[in-house]
């Protein structure tokens, strides 16, 4: 009978192959710390995990590539220690406030009030865009911040301190939050742009405010549509104005004859 050494275990694969699961119980909780091919490995990611739970020398920043536990199983741990709550996630609580590590050098903040979200959803990366998976659909996490998929950085929104890695809300700046409204500097002030695209972009008009340009959308969207444009358009939503203050707007809002000259081609 094969003896292992503490925290490991010899499991086999489907084809037959051996190889060893790590794991540490610590204040009564049983923690994995993955699986390896040698009994050896196994036992160095045993003494790695017994070192940072049973220790306060080792910190986040002690990690190296010579380690044998993964990065992710290095944060996780250590959070355990110093915070006494264990996260699947690599996570580690700070005031007010907790970083997600996706690497040493790839380090993502959010509010404390999203813990519960980012605990139980694995964050994953492609280039600088951040998803989680929902409900078996990839989701962009600056959708959870009210930046739809088409937003382009400082035109629909920006980060406060420059950080595009810190997603607390405070460091948040929402510039256009409707559908087909854009925010533009003019020599008048600041003025929205309304485009819809049909076979290419056309401008709806220009307004004073982010909400008549909103609304001007959501009319070309009705002209269009009355006109037999079979297209699914995506409405703007005002869930704070009254159906009466809207109807008034919509009454007024004049429609550039580029969407009229279109309805009639």
């Amino acid at each position: 009978m094969e003896h292992n050494p503490p925290g490991v275990f010899s499991a086999s694969k489907k084809d037959g192959t051996i190889y060893y699961r790590a794991s540490i119980t610590h204040k009564k909780k049983h923690i994995s710390l993955g699986s390896y091919p040698t009994a050896l490995l196994a036992y160095g990611a045993y003494l790695e995990g017994t070192a940072i739970l049973d220790g306060e020398s080792l910190t986040i920043t002690d990690y190296s590539c010579h380690r044998i536990l993964p990065f992710a199983k290095w944060i996780c741990l250590i959070n355990y220690r110093d915070n006494r709550i264990y996260f699947a996630n690599p996570i580690y609580i700070r005031k007010n406030y907790f970083e997600y590590y996706l690497s040493e050098d790839l380090i993502l903040k959010f509010d404390i009030d999203d813990l519960f979200y980012y605990s139980s959803h694995k964050i994953m990366v492609r280039g600088r865009h951040f998803f989680v998976s929902d409900y078996g659909m990839q989701v962009n996490i600056l959708n959870r911040y009210g930046i739809k998929n088409y937003a382009v950085k400082d035109r629909d929104y920006r980060f406060v301190n420059d950080d595009d890695l810190d997603f607390r809300y405070d460091n948040i700046e929402i510039f256009n939050i409707y559908h087909g409204v854009t925010r533009k500097n003019t020599k008048k002030g600041i003025r929205y742009v309304a485009k819809i695209h049909i076979k290419g972009n056309y401008t709806i008009g220009i307004y004073e405010s982010d909400i008549e340009a909103a609304i001007a959308y959501n009319k070309a969207i009705d002209l269009l549509k009355k006109a037999g444009v079979n297209k699914n358009f995506s409405v703007n939503y005002l869930e704070n104005l009254s159906p009466s203050a809207y109807a008034d707007i919509y009454s007024k809002l004049h429609i550039s004859s580029k969407i009229t000259n279109y309805l009639r081609v």
